[in-house]
């Protein structure tokens, strides 16, 4: 599966592979073999490229907090394809109106905006249902609607244009 790991402000795109304690981890181009036992509630024996860790991990506000020895990281994991519904929610990059394009294909259950309105950056644009998940699309900028491609109950395909921000 394929991850992207926030740590403060730096993102990086994580890969895992492997089962049953025993995975491949590729983050960004480099490569980890890593053993991970939960030997008690939240603790982890880990063994990563041979070398043994004890890994405290809890659950804070929806991201994971990981101790390890007496350093501590917050945590923010999400699928790939959530990371950049959340993060970019299709928009192309540039000055002046920003056209959205659907980020995956699926169907339109609610439009929150309508031409005209005028919207703030992380505003709710619309909701895409794709393999039973619903996945919000956010206004990347502050402006004005122009245009609005979809309408509820309607169908897209990646990269079909959505909505268009000046």
């Amino acid at each position: 599966m394929k991850f992207v790991a926030t740590i403060g402000d730096r993102a990086e795109r994580v890969e895992v592979t492997g089962a049953h304690g025993r995975y491949r981890l590729m983050i960004e181009s480099e490569v980890w073999e890593v053993d991970a036992r939960l030997t008690e509630q939240g603790i982890y024996s880990l063994l990563i490229d041979g070398v043994s860790y004890v890994a405290d991990v809890t659950d804070h506000d929806g991201a994971c907090v990981v101790g390890v020895a007496d350093e501590s990281y917050v945590i923010r994991v999400e699928e790939e394809a959530r990371y950049v519904i959340r993060t970019k929610g299709g928009a192309a990059a540039g000055a002046g109106p920003q056209t959205l394009t659907a980020p995956l294909p699926g169907k339109i259950t609610h439009v929150a905006v309508k031409a005209g309105d005028i919207v703030a950056a992380g505003d709710t644009l619309l909701v895409i249902e794709a393999m039973k998940m619903e996945n919000e699309i956010t206004a990347p900028t502050s402006g004005t609607v122009q245009e609005l491609g979809v309408s509820e109950g309607g169908s897209v395909a990646t990269g079909d244009r959505i909505a268009v921000i000046g």
